[in-house]
């Protein structure tokens, strides 16, 4: 058995009065699942040992993939056997084919079970297609037939933002066994990406109950991002409740909660590690925690008084400063310079406290965009300082964002094509192939084709009104997007290649990203991926020497104001301006398809951040801007 102590030493770990889940954190989640995998593996070696089964309840969604990943890759080239292994998975929609791709049979085949050598007899997933009359003895068997295996020897878990596991949602009771059970909102909304809207969603799932899963020797909970963090804390730190299906796991005597970075960022050893243990001051912690004082006492920084940090944990910040004033000042200082309108550097002025360089005063930017509209949506302001202020702007698109537009939207453009244009075949095959197009199905390369190329032309056109030349507008289609479907590719050689051209070709002295890895549907942080590998691969270069590179957060999340290293001010003309030029991308406008858990337009949720970073910055005692929006530098 891959020991709790071992995670412990491959990622973070310390018992605080706080948590009632022993829980790791990771630097990120391709470590920990490497991690989970070979406690797995060790498992089912040791069962082989003893010429015993290996029983595993094993989950789906994209928490345990690397997971899967891994096993399959030690079963090829590490000789590891299934054949004495035995599944039980936890839950699937209902109703629900085996051949549909939302199905987490296909799932299960698709990532594990079709790579390994485990028999298809030892395979037990819940039905999708048992009759209706007969669901509630199909549950039945399914309970007798893990008992019947011995009981579950390992499960693995993951988690939703609702606190459910498997698909026990809130109000779920301690002892539930196998059953049907109705989705959350929130749950189908999460899954809305997969099925292309939430309407595609099923209501209804079998899933294993909470009395099952506990009874399971040991269980593993995987969770991921930054979206996750709230519940998690809840779940590790709260009180045992329904309202928290996952809560019911601090009754377990032997459970593992393995997370990334993102993941813990709520927990109180995480978020404000001075209320739990003595700390080493590093400059990112003071800031983190005189921000953190600033804004739960409502006071300005420089109001801040010894007698705030000697109460809220932090009398040895003091000794080590010598007073709050001093800490006061440096802090806000600090936060000061971050703040600049000039996010290409201001020329021929004094730049020793700016977040940039004031040479060369003329720089080659880059803005990389994953999708055909983060660019505008997440440093529209700043993306028009730097055209204004004279830098040589090139934009990149990395994607197509084809997915992302409706049938509607794509219909209503190839009747446009076929009225102008007479009986033209590509605009008739493309409504030929939109009529006879039915749910799940791909669309074909012509439709595919014609979202992508709507997409480019609204981009052409905030681009335009943003002031930048065609030819500086670049469309990459980067291959492990262009699958026509949620899931995507692996990153590739190919993918790394072309963002490694584009930037050889314009040699920049600053590039932007979206460091936004909250994005829903995965997109950005393979985006992030790709740039950080040719960024390695470049660095090398000579031109790279004087290359910086700054990372954004689009509509989904924003730094963490102690993160902030360049803050960019918005006037309200400039606040306008950012809105029209979202309003050119028009087939996301309205009922995009890709929208989250949060129901306002793009726009609007960037406007409304935008503010709240601006308020924020007022309230820890700088001036009172419009909007902000905010940048942290990666080093590379």
């Amino acid at each position: 058995m891959y020991k709790k102590l071992e995670y412990e030493e491959a990622g973070k770990f310390e018992e605080t009065r706080f948590e009632k889940i022993h829980n790791v954190v990771f630097d990120n989640s391709n470590i920990a699942s490497i991690a989970v995998a070979q406690e797995i593996a060790d498992l089912i070696r040791t069962k082989q040992a003893s010429y015993k089964k290996c029983v595993l309840g094993l989950a789906t969604g994209s928490s345990p993939i690397k997971v899967y990943e891994e096993l399959v890759r030690m079963h090829q080239e590490e000789e590891l056997s299934f054949k004495n292994v035995v599944t039980f998975n936890l839950d699937e929609y209902y109703p629900m084919t085996r051949e549909n791709t939302q199905s987490y049979w296909y799932f299960m085949h698709e990532h594990l079970f079709n790579h390994v050598d485990i028999l298809p007899e030892n395979i037990n997933v819940p039905s999708g297609e048992v009759k209706a009359e007969e669901v509630y003895q199909f549950c039945i068997d399914y309970e007798l037939k893990i008992k019947e295996a011995g009981g579950l020897d390992f499960q693995l878990l993951g988690i939703g933002r609702t606190g459910h596991i498997g698909f026990n949602e809130p109000g779920s009771h301690l002892n539930s066994g196998t059953r049907n059970i109705t989705l959350d909102h929130i749950t189908r909304i999460d899954a809305a990406t997969s099925f292309v809207g939430i309407e595609h969603v099923p209501r209804v799932a079998i899933s294993r109950g909470i009395g099952t899963i506990r009874k399971a020797k040991r269980i593993v909970l995987l969770a991921w991002g930054v979206n996750k963090a709230e519940v998690l804390k809840e779940t590790i730190e709260g009180e045992i409740t329904a309202d928290v299906p996952a809560t019911y796991l601090q009754r377990h005597a032997n459970v593992t909660f393995v997370l990334d970075e993102g993941a813990s960022n709520d927990l109180t050893r995480i978020k404000t590690p001075w209320l739990v243990t003595n700390c080493i001051w590093t400059e990112e912690l003071k800031a983190k925690a005189v921000v953190w004082l600033s804004m739960k006492l409502e006071k300005s920084i420089l109001k801040l008084t010894d007698k705030d940090y000697n109460y809220h944990g932090m009398s040895s910040l003091l000794v080590e400063q010598g007073s709050a004033y001093q800490m006061n000042i440096n802090m806000f200082n600090k936060l000061q310079h971050t703040i600049t309108g000039w996010p290409g550097g201001k020329p021929n002025a004094d730049d020793t406290n700016r977040p940039e360089r004031n040479t060369p005063a003329k720089k080659r930017v880059i803005i990389f965009s994953p999708h055909p509209d983060d660019d505008v949506i997440s440093m529209g302001g700043t993306f028009d300082r730097l055209v204004e202020q004279g830098h040589d702007v090139h934009v990149v698109y990395q994607t197509s964002g084809n997915i992302a537009v409706s049938d509607e939207e794509a219909l209503k453009f190839a009747e446009v094509s076929l009225e102008l244009n007479g009986d033209e075949s590509s605009a008739s095959q493309i409504i030929k192939d939109l009529d006879a197009k039915q749910e799940y199905d791909l669309d074909t390369a012509t439709v595919r084709g014609l979202k992508g190329l709507i997409r480019r032309k609204e981009s052409v056109a905030a681009t335009r009104y943003m002031g930048v030349p065609d030819e500086q507008v670049h469309f990459l289609d980067l291959p492990f997007y262009e699958t026509g479907r949620v899931k995507k590719e692996k990153l590739s050689d190919a993918d790394v290649k072309i963002m490694c051209n584009i930037i050889e070709e314009v040699k920049p002295h600053q590039i932007y990203a979206a460091g936004d890895l909250a994005d829903p549907h995965g997109t950005h942080k393979v985006c992030l991926d790709a740039l950080f590998l040719a960024l390695a691969e470049l660095k090398k270069e000579k031109y790279m020497d004087d290359c910086w590179v700054w990372l954004y957060r689009g509509a989904w999340h924003e730094w963490d104001i102690h993160d902030v290293e360049m803050a960019v001010p918005m006037s309200p003309d400039q606040v306008l301006k950012k809105k029209q030029a979202i309003f050119y991308h028009q087939s996301q406008k309205d009922g995009v398809m890709f929208q989250g858990d949060d129901s306002r337009e793009f726009w609007m949720r960037a406007e409304d951040r935008n503010k709240e970073t601006a308020k924020k910055y007022n309230k820890l005692g700088m001036a009172d801007y419009a909007a902000f929006e905010a940048f942290k530098r990666y080093h590379y």
